[in-house]
């Protein structure tokens, strides 16, 4: 499909099919809730866990200890909010692309549920000690170490059948429409749903099972970054390609950089994650691979910022006028400074600073928070009312919601790069171990002030949309729609 088509106005109805929605809204709204509330969830976790820094973790029971609050705030943050916020924007962007309804909405109800079954029962087996030595894997087995005896809930086979299930759900309607021409966001789409499964096996299996010592922590490596780079950079980039034409009412700047973007993500990306674990065991032929294919994906990062800028040029006006294009496009520009910087952190020469400090802290906040989970905002704040048919109950709740988060990412990342390079040479230095901590501690606090900003901002969001639910308006503004076949 043209992205020129995503500008159109005047098309047939294709929301509704046989007399039934062709959205299932409900899924939608009940995707998006649910992701929220991981979202409040896992700040609120990132946030006491942070107060151990300053020497004021409120909790001395075990089971609330801060490092189990650190994986309830990062697992939470991965499968709580951002697969459901994706699960939520792919129920309604790949019905109106291929114009077919997702396979069963019954389905769809026992996916949510038993997702959300998963995400508790994860967050149980944390607090009880049942996690995994496996950095965003730590979802429980549910066997004991090395044995088939059980123990726990085996949540990752729960993981494994909840995401055939959905990529059984959502790839029903793209084979029904295969005899069309594709939207670069099914490209993607696809190619995430897919990647998704092979991705948690290969981290979730294969280093648990079968690979110990140094073979296994390359795997982990891979499965780390392909997590973020082969899952939520292409749901995100696809979200990107899907909304921000439609919001601007123009087409994509180049549909031919979308799909080098699609094939040099698909070509560099998934040899990257050893870069995770430089100035290890690991064999240095297979570090600087992962370091060249890494550097290389800043070359494909820009080609996607390039496309998305391109395509704004005459549109300007709608940084002034649309909340989503403002989350969006800031995204955007922090995807870029994220992408660059990993160019350069990524080597040896910088690694013998930064490893192990708070620059890498940094790094990861502006990409999770400061990139694809501003994207999220953006879809969260365009779609809310079409899904609930509601204006938006407050205006300056949204500014709030905007400023606060924009404001505490920025003095964050600020604010832990400098930590991180303040400690990384003191550490080259062979300083004390005590003055570094004290060096850092400054920093620590601004660290804490930040993360309170920034769930502020959520909870500003969060409010609103319940009360947009509640009190807003009806919402009668007619949906841009999407053709079927090429123009």
């Amino acid at each position: 499909m043209s992205s020129a088509a995503l500008a159109t106005n005047d098309l047939p109805d294709l929301t509704r099919t046989e007399g039934r929605s062709l959205v299932e809204y409900g899924l939608v709204r009940a995707h998006i809730a649910a992701a929220g509330v991981a979202l409040a969830i896992s700040m609120t976790a990132g946030f006491l866990y942070s107060l151990q820094f300053l020497g004021w973790f409120p909790f001395a029971d075990e089971y609330l200890s801060p490092g189990h609050l650190r994986l309830v705030h990062t697992n939470l943050a991965a499968y709580g909010w951002l697969v459901n916020g994706f699960t939520a924007m792919t129920y309604y962007v790949i019905p109106r692309l291929t114009g077919q309804r997702v396979w069963s909405a019954k389905i769809g109800w026992l996916i949510f549920w038993v997702w959300q079954f998963i995400l508790v029962a994860t967050v149980s087996g944390f607090l009880m000690n049942k996690a995994q030595a496996i950095e965003w894997g730590e979802t429980p087995t549910g066997f004991r170490p090395g044995t088939f005896e059980l123990n726990w809930i085996p949540v990752d086979l729960l993981v494994v059948i909840g995401a055939v299930l959905l990529i059984v759900q959502l790839m029903v309607p793209l084979y029904r429409a295969r005899d069309q021409k594709f939207y670069v966001t099914l490209w993607y789409f696809t190619a995430g749903l897919v990647w998704l499964a092979l991705t948690y096996l290969m981290g979730n299996v294969i280093p648990e099972w079968v690979l110990p010592g140094a073979a296994g922590a390359a795997t982990t490596g891979l499965f780390i970054h392909d997590l973020v780079g082969l899952y939520v950079t292409p749901m995100g980039w696809g979200l990107m390609y899907f909304f921000v034409p439609l919001i601007l009412q123009k087409p994509i700047w180049s549909h031919s950089l979308s799909v080098i973007g699609f094939w040099a993500l698909a070509f560099f990306y998934p040899l990257g994650g050893v870069h995770h674990f430089l100035l290890s065991p690991i064999p240095d032929y297979v570090e600087f691979g992962a370091i060249t294919t890494t550097i290389a994906i800043e070359v494909v990062v820009t080609t996607v910022v390039v496309n998305f800028f391109m395509t704004l040029k005459g549109k300007t006006s709608a940084l002034r006028d649309s909340f989503a294009i403002r989350w969006f496009y800031v995204g955007a520009v922090m995807y870029f400074i994220t992408c660059l910087q990993c160019s350069f952190q990524v080597t040896w020469t910088f690694q013998k600073i930064i490893h192990f400090t708070d620059w890498v802290v940094a790094h990861a906040h502006l990409i999770m928070f400061g990139t694809f989970t501003f994207w999220l905002f953006g879809t969260i704040d365009w779609l809310w009312p079409r899904v609930t048919k509601r204006k938006w109950y407050s205006r300056n709740l949204r500014a709030w919601h905007f400023w606060l988060s924009t404001m505490a990412i920025v003095i964050m990342f600020v604010d832990l790069t400098i930590a991180g390079l303040i400690a990384g040479f003191m550490q080259r230095e062979l300083n004390p171990w005590n003055d570094i901590l004290d060096a850092s501690l400054p920093f620590w606090w601004v660290r804490t002030f930040s993360g309170a900003m920034m769930i502020a901002g959520l909870f500003c969001g969060l409010y609103n949309m319940y009360m947009t639910c509640r009190h807003g308006e009806p919402y009668d503004e007619t949906e841009s729609l999407i053709p079927l076949s090429a123009d």
